[in-house]
């Protein structure tokens, strides 16, 4: 079998707190940059980004805090940071098998003693499905797949039985969660229509997308109060809250600022320019302006590029396609 071979990670955007997003200089990132690394050695797996800091896990086993919180541990992972909770997988520290799940305050330095611990348990559920291993999930999912980790109390939150986990994501007052089949649910606050259920009510429990049924996903993301998910053709469906235009539909904050009259995707190419497209109506109009979408609305990406993988921040969104190209669109 041959080697991994490591990739290289970039990033952009603000970075006034010293999140290490790119060179390190200046408070904004305007385009990608390599990632300077509080241990420029260590060979980075992870990169989970907060608002003002970053944590770095190395394949290794080290974990490297940078921007207004630092920090370092060993033996872990794989870390996940928010503003209010750095969650933390861990080697075990006792006799007991399994490695361990820890909550830190993120000013903490990860020193001293974690504000929450426990020990996780590893083995498949054998009842309904016989011989079956344990998933490897990624923060905020368990590798269980059984339950998650929330920044508000109660922390560990277990999974009905029935779901099998595949991924699952946090906006700030929704989840997102893609199963074994391939079918996305979701549970939460759905005041700015995140869940994609057609009305701007909450739900409890996870309920099924059944505008996607019949449609096996390959990825979900979750931003602030919208939310994305890719197909497993490649196609992109998107839904929630376009205040900033991260849906990528037309919107009144972006054509009052004059940047675009519609959705506006910016493609980055390989000698670091821009593509900026802006869509119209078919007679040439500015389409009408949409401030909540509550269903998943099919997403084109210019020249019909299929996608691979989206991520969401609060209020913008980036995706990646098979050819290696990124589009990102929202906030900026």
């Amino acid at each position: 079998m041959a080697e991994e071979r490591p990739g290289s990670w970039f990033g952009f955007g603000f970075c006034g707190f010293g999140q290490a997003l790119g060179s390190g200089h200046g408070r904004q990132v305007h385009s990608p940059e390599p990632l300077c690394a509080p241990d420029p050695n260590a060979d980075i797996c992870r990169v989970s980004a907060s608002w003002s800091y970053t944590a770095f896990v190395s394949r290794a086993g080290g974990l490297h805090l940078s921007g207004s919180w630092g920090g370092a541990a060993a033996g872990c992972r794989d870390a996940w940071a928010s503003e209010a909770l750095l969650v933390v997988l861990r080697d075990g520290r006792g006799p007991a098998p399994g490695p361990e799940l820890q909550a830190w305050a993120p000013g903490s330095a990860l020193t001293g003693e974690p504000l929450w611990a426990q020990t996780l348990e590893l083995k498949a559920d054998g009842e309904d499905r016989p011989g079956a291993e344990a998933q490897a999930g990624e923060l905020p999912l368990l590798p269980c797949a059984r339950a998650y980790v929330s920044p508000r109390p109660p922390l560990y939150r277990p999974l009905a039985p029935k779901l099998r986990a595949r991924r699952l994501e946090l906006g700030a007052e929704h989840a997102l969660l893609l199963d074994e089949a391939g079918r996305v649910f979701s549970w939460g606050g759905g005041r700015h229509g995140q869940l994609g259920h057609g009305t701007l009510e909450a739900e409890p429990e996870p309920r099924l997308l059944e505008a996607l049924q019949g449609l096996p996903m390959a990825g979900v993301a979750a931003g602030g109060w919208h939310s994305v998910c890719v197909s497993e053709t490649g196609d992109i469906y998107i839904w929630g809250w376009n205040e900033s235009g991260q849906l990528a539909l037309p919107t009144r904050s972006l054509a009052e600022d004059k940047k675009a009259v519609a959705g506006q995707a910016i493609r980055l190419n390989e000698d670091g320019s821009e593509e900026n497209r802006i869509a119209e109506a078919e007679d040439g109009a500015p389409a009408a302006f949409i401030s909540v979408q509550p269903f998943p609305a099919l997403l084109d990406l210019p020249l019909g590029s299929d996608a691979v993988k989206a991520s969401c921040g609060s209020r913008h969104t980036a995706v990646v396609t098979r050819t290696g190209e990124l589009y990102t669109w929202g906030w900026d």
